[in-house]
């Protein structure tokens, strides 16, 4: 059994997309390129298991982490609040006692839906650039 409630209050703090979605549209109003599609869909995969953070020797949970903000962050509903995201929810993480990455890539290997670190280049990019803005 795992406690997933550290994180659940991570996705709390910014794993979501908060637009007026109004009515249904078309799938394809928003194309989106077929490679951008594959990386969300990989990045959705995860199922918050927490065998990333128990194999990381640092106690991070930033695999999951990760493959939550590229999720959203790759898709164009995400865009407008990835560099809320990123800082927020990275700040929920430092919060709640998690560790810092040092890319060991343990979390990579145990994870049982192959969730790459790629992820976690991506995240510290979006953190990086919505730090740039402030």
């Amino acid at each position: 059994m795992v406690d997933r409630s550290a994180y659940d209050k991570i996705i709390q703090a910014g794993g979501y997309v908060s637009v007026n979605t109004g009515g249904v549209i078309d799938a394809n109003a928003i194309p989106i390129p077929k490679h951008k599609a594959d990386e969300a869909m990989d990045a959705a995969a995860c199922i918050g298991c927490g065998a990333c953070a128990a194999a990381c020797k640092n106690g991070s949970a930033m695999l999951f982490l990760s493959a939550k903000v590229s999720q959203l962050t790759l898709l164009p509903q995400g865009k407008p609040e990835a560099a809320r995201r990123a800082k927020a929810m990275l700040a929920k993480m430092d919060e709640l006692g998690f560790g810092n990455c040092t890319n060991t890539r343990a979390c990579e290997m145990e994870c049982p839906k192959n969730v790459s670190i790629t992820h976690i280049a991506r995240l510290n990019r979006e953190f990086i650039k919505a730090k740039c803005k402030d």
